[in-house]
């Protein structure tokens, strides 16, 4: 096993081990409140309040709760004083010293649209802060690859909330979509479909904007946008989509991508081939990217057509929302040219047709002129979105006239990279609004 993709197992391993240990992690944890009669389980000495809290419907006319970013329900799912949320960050290696509040966070049920444009229903996390202003700016948190549903932000307290406590720990809402298929959205995840991650996080815009006024603490209509990961990507995109009008309600204020796959044809695809992304996180990815994609474009007719034996009878099953990352790595081979048939193989190396459509359709988060500051947060020791991704991103944007700053953490791997970053957002976040 190289050293890189031991580090890539390693930091799987880790992100599970917290959630294995999220029961015993005591001094770390928020009061945990379930949709079910029952209490959660809290280490606090406090009741645990209600779990459901009730909101006033949109009043815009008949057709209401029909409308993209409706809102169907609220339900309390932590809440955490000061102290609680510096512990919980501090289990989870990320610094606090920008936290000077306790938070109250929420899942969110609101109505949206599918990548063919077809009504559906997603959920997300708003998490707001006990203190600070009464009406508060709103950061859009858009997160990392999640294989399995139930890691999404509003369905597990673990590393994915992390973004959302920083934020609202320093006076600011979060708005944490889960994307469509994870949480309790229905149907699969479309991975890597940025522009239907783009609706699912404007539509949570709209739903946070309700749901926060019914909670007393409504929103100024700035939004700070920041993601990890695929969420980087989807942050760039939804930023293009504000500017361009999206909703009239919001305006973008900056941008704060971290590791982003912002160029799939030119940086992320090559780098599976030369070394630059770890042979384990090239599998896990591109077996995810490719099933998922081959629902929206014409990538293979049969999955024997792009997975070798015994992978092509099993892989569409493992990128199902149920099963864990480490139980997908086990169940598929150590490197790309084991799973992948030799005519797929050189089939990605030289994309075309409907692989390369595919490539294309999710490369435009860079290719326009934000007039709100950007930077991009990068490792340059990631070995799963190369920092070439962002330095990519950043000549697109100074095309244009933007300069962008590469924002270079260091000799950092990709998990490392968000758990330094994380804070530092925060405090330019602080800087930009003159907070």
């Amino acid at each position: 096993m190289s050293d890189d993709t031991y580090k890539s197992v390693k930091s799987i391993e880790t992100q599970r081990n917290w959630r294995t240990r999220q029961g015993l992690a005591v001094t770390a944890a928020l009061l945990l409140v379930g949709v079910a009669a029952a209490p959660a389980a809290t280490a606090l000495d406090r009741p645990a309040p209600a779990g459901a809290v009730s909101v006033r419907a949109p009043s815009a006319g008949a057709d209401a709760d029909a409308r993209r970013g409706a809102l169907i329900s609220v339900t309390r799912v932590a809440v955490g004083d000061t102290a609680q949320v510096k512990a919980f960050l501090a289990e989870r290696g990320t610094a606090a010293d920008s936290v000077r509040y306790g938070v109250r966070a929420y899942r969110l049920t609101y109505r949206t649209v599918d990548p063919y444009g077809e009504p559906t229903t997603a959920t997300g996390l708003l998490t707001l802060p006990t203190g600070g202003g009464h009406r508060l700016d709103l950061v859009s948190d858009t997160h990392g690859t999640m294989v399995n549903r139930s890691y999404a932000p509003s369905a597990e307290e673990d590393f994915g909330r992390i973004p959302s406590y920083l934020h609202a720990g320093a006076g600011r809402a979060v708005a944490a979509p889960d994307y469509l298929g994870l949480g309790g959205g229905p149907g699969l995840h479309p991975y890597m479909d940025t522009r239907s991650s783009v609706t699912a996080s404007v539509d949570m815009l709209r739903a946070a904007r309700t749901a926060a006024r019914q909670l007393d603490r409504p929103l100024t209509g700035d939004v700070y946008a920041t993601g990890f990961s695929q969420g980087g990507q989807v942050a760039m995109a939804l930023g293009r989509a504000l500017e361009e009008g999206a909703d009239r309600h919001f305006r973008l204020k900056a941008l704060a991508p971290v590791s982003g796959p912002y160029d799939l044809e030119g940086v992320e695809i090559p780098a599976l081939f030369d070394g630059r992304v770890n042979d384990t996180s090239g599998v896990l990815y591109i077996g995810y990217w490719l099933v998922a994609q081959n629902r929206l474009h014409p990538l293979y007719k049969d999955p024997a057509d792009a997975f070798r034996a015994p992978y092509a009878d099993r892989v569409e099953g493992l990128y199902d929302g149920t099963h864990e990352e480490e139980d997908i790595v086990r169940a598929l081979p150590a490197s790309l040219k084991e799973l992948l048939t030799p005519a797929y193989y050189e089939k990605l190396r030289h994309p075309e047709g409907g692989l390369l459509a595919a490539l294309r359709d999710n490369d435009h988060g860079c290719d326009w002129k934000p007039a709100a500051p950007v930077r991009l947060y990068a490792g340059a020791a990631d070995t799963d979105a190369p920092i070439a991704n962002a330095h990519s991103c950043a000549a697109q944007l100074a095309e244009r006239g933007v300069r962008a700053s590469v924002m270079n953490q260091g000799d950092l791997d990709h998990f490392g990279t968000f758990q330094v970053s994380a804070p530092k957002v925060v405090r330019w976040f602080d800087a930009v609004s003159g907070s």
